[in-house]
Parts: structure tokens; C-alpha cells; sequence
């Protein structure tokens, strides 16, 4: 008995000695997030100026750029169609929850009724803004659909990626030829079947509604942010000079055609685009002063006609929205840059909440299109085996089903 004793004596030290240091690095754990999130909020408080000096950009700006950083570096090398590792999955969740929580503290009075002692009363508490308190939870289920459609690729779908040093896939065609960094996807030498491809083509619509909501919350919270008159002053007086002489013919002439348009630009790199984007919103800007000027001698008053200026201006926005569709994603254009950092000083909850909108909104577009382009990347595969004569094939999603209709809208969801 006194040797049974002894060994449970022995056993319950060994569970204590365990219980003890599984607490322990719970408290540790705890420890480490808690200085990560104090030296993560200290830099946003900053404005990523650690010197302290007082050079650091507007807090909007700052948890802007923080959003972006965090998305590049946990989606950056999602190149295949295959779950999150768990670690980034976790450190995505976690980060994103930090930078959010600055949203449950932008608030606005509301009246509300209460009953005191049996007499009714309305008085004002606080919410969430409205537009924080519908788009906020709107972006999570996004986010959450986009890594749920990602875990749906875990096991065998009959189709998996060549390596890099495998000679078959040399010869294999790529969807994106220039992108030659992406691994290439290999299916069965008869191509997937029915069930698969069903599935797959499943997959693809679910995450095109993502996209879609994104791209629309994304447009809305940027026509909402005011035009800074920084930007303004910085313009030439007319969209020529702007656009430059063959842009502004080219948008100008009797019978416009935006794909046409497009296709005679240069859009190889993400400068080269973003370039064109800062010409045609300059452009947009610059001829909604001058229909809205309505002395005719003020500086942007002008001698086209009304009706002139708004075909253009539609033409413009409709160029717009297709840059925006075909290539989300891309780096900040010069004036939603400006929308973020104005009015930091008069209206700077108001401009923080608009900010973290436009940011979350915008980096779900580039993970959806990622996405998107990755399963195009399959069924592409798929087809050749199909029809070898469509190897020049060139799916687009983005080109194919997401019309622009003539005024320049986004489809309805």
C-alpha cells in the first residue's frame, strides 16, 4: 500500500509538473501576442516613424499600409489551388482582429428608447457607424468564404502542380506565359472528370461572388472619401494635358470603344497601369470642376459643351472600372492615396474608418482574383487535353463575366 502510495504520489507530481508547464506557455503564448500587438499598435500610433521624429503618415494612412503589409506577407506565396498553411491562417486571423478591434471604438449617437421606473424615455447611446457596423461583418464572411474555398482543395482532385525541375512540364503551356514564376498545373492525360470539373467550376462562381461584393463595397467606400483640394491644386487646367494628346483623342473620338482602347495601351507592369489610372482620375476629376464651375470666368471653366464633358467623363469612369476589374489588386492610384490622408486633423475617426473599409475591401479582390486565376489556370490545363488546338487560349474571368454596362456601373449582385 505504502508503495502504491508512493507511485500515485509520483504520477499526480508527473500530471502537476505537466499541468505546470502547459500553463506555462499559455502564459507565454499570452506574454508574446501581448508585446507583438503593443509594438504593432505603437508603430500605427507612430505612423510607422519609429524614430519618434514626427515624420510618420497619417494614422488612416498608417493602418492602411498595415492592412496591406500584413495581406501581401500571409497571401504573398499563395500560389497553389491548396489550404493555408495553419500557422499563417492563424497569424492572419489574429492580426486582423487587432487591427479591426480600432473599428468597435468608431462610434456615433442614436436615439433609443428606455423604460426608468415605469416612464418612457429616449436618450442617446452609441454604435458602431453605420457603414463600419454593415461592411465590417460583410468583409469577414468574405474573408472567411475566400479561406473555406482554399481548404475545400486539402486531399486528392485529380489534378496536381509540376515541379520545377520536371522536364513534362517545360513543354506544358501556361494560361499566363509571362507570369513564369506560377507553378504549372498537371491533370490526367484525359483530363479531369465530369465530377471534378463540375466541382471545380463550383469552386470558380463562389469565389467570383466574392470578388464581386469586394469590387462593390471597394468602389462605394472610395466615391464616398471627398476629393482633397491637395489634389486638386496639384492638376493642369484641362484633361489633355492630363491624359496626354493621344489618350485624350483616343477617349474623345465619335464611336469609343474601351476594350479597343485598352488593347492599344501598354498595361505589361503594375507601374504602367497604375500610371493610366492616375491619368484618367485626374482627367475625371478635372472635368467634373469645370461642369461644376459655374462662373464662366473661373480657372476651370471651359468652352466644350456639357453634354461633351459628360460623354468623356463617362467614358473615363467606364475605363476606370474595367482597370479596376481586370487588375485588382494593384498598388494605391495617387488620389485614393490623398483620400486616405485627407482631412487627418478635422475628421480623423471618419477617415480611419473609410480606410480600413477601402484597404480590407481591396486586398479580398486580390485574393479572390488570385484565386480565380488559379483555377483558370486548371480548367486551362483540362481544355488542352481536350482540344491541343486551343493551347493559345486565354481564359479571363474578370474580361468575360463581368460585363460593364454603358453608363459605367458594376453589375448587380
Amino acid at each position: 500500500m505504502v508503495r502504491a502510495a508512493e507511485e500515485e504520489q509520483n504520477v499526480n507530481s508527473g500530471l502537476g509538473d505537466e499541468s505546470t508547464t502547459n500553463n506555462d506557455d499559455k502564459n507565454s503564448d499570452t506574454i508574446s501576442n501581448m508585446e507583438m500587438m503593443k509594438e504593432k499598435f505603437a508603430k500605427l500610433l507612430l505612423g510607422e516613424d519609429m524614430s519618434g521624429g514626427g515624420k510618420g503618415v497619417s494614422s488612416s494612412l498608417a493602418l492602411s499600409n498595415a492592412i496591406t503589409n500584413l495581406a501581401a506577407s500571409v497571401f504573398g506565396e499563395q500560389s497553389r489551388l491548396e489550404p493555408m498553411p495553419p500557422e499563417r491562417k492563424t497569424r492572419w486571423r489574429k492580426e486582423m482582429d487587432w487591427l479591426l478591434s480600432v473599428t468597435d471604438h468608431i462610434v456615433e449617437f442614436v436615439a433609443s428608447k428606455q423604460n426608468t421606473n415605469g416612464v418612457n424615455m429616449e436618450v442617446m447611446v452609441t454604435r458602431q457607424r453605420s457603414d463600419l457596423h454593415m461592411n465590417i461583418p460583410a468583409l469577414r464572411k468574405l474573408d472567411a468564404m475566400l479561406i473555406e474555398c482554399l481548404d475545400n482543395f486539402k486531399g486528392d482532385h485529380e489534378f496536381t502542380y509540376a515541379s520545377k525541375n520536371d522536364n513534362e512540364s517545360k513543354s506544358m503551356s501556361k494560361r499566363e506565359e509571362d507570369k513564369w514564376w506560377l507553378p504549372t498545373p498537371k491533370v490526367p492525360p484525359d483530363g479531369l472528370s465530369d465530377a471534378t470539373r463540375k466541382w471545380l467550376q463550383f469552386q470558380k462562381d463562389s469565389v467570383h461572388q466574392v470578388l464581386k461584393a469586394a469590387l462593390a463595397i471597394n468602389a462605394q467606400i472610395l466615391m464616398e472619401m471627398e476629393v482633397p483640394e491637395s489634389y486638386t491644386e496639384t492638376l493642369p487646367k484641362n484633361g489633355r494635358a492630363s491624359l496626354g494628346d493621344y489618350i485624350y483623342k483616343s477617349i474623345t473620338v465619335d464611336h469609343f470603344d474601351p476594350d479597343k482602347f485598352l488593347s492599344s495601351m501598354d498595361l505589361t507592369t503594375d507601374h504602367k497601369i497604375v500610371d493610366l489610372k492616375n491619368r484618367i482620375e485626374a482627367s475625371v476629376v478635372i472635368w467634373k470642376r469645370k461642369m461644376s464651375a459655374k462662373d464662366g470666368r473661373s480657372g476651370w471653366s471651359s468652352g466644350v459643351s456639357l453634354e461633351k464633358r459628360e460623354q468623356f467623363e463617362d467614358r473615363a469612369e467606364t475605363i476606370l472600372l474595367i482597370l479596376k476589374q481586370r487588375y485588382p489588386g494593384i498598388p494605391q492610384s495617387i488620389l485614393e492615396i490623398s483620400k486616405i490622408e485627407h482631412n487627418r486633423v478635422r475628421n480623423l475617426l471618419h477617415n480611419v474608418g473609410h480606410a480600413i473599409l477601402e484597404s480590407y475591401s481591396r486586398i479580398l479582390e486580390s485574393l479572390a482574383h488570385k484565386v480565380l486565376s488559379r483555377i483558370e489556370d486548371v480548367q486551362h490545363a483540362d481544355t488542352l487535353t481536350q482540344d491541343p488546338s486551343s493551347r493559345s487560349l486565354k481564359l479571363n474571368s474578370l474580361k468575360d463575366s463581368l460585363k460593364i454596362e454603358a453608363s459605367g456601373k458594376f453589375p448587380d449582385l
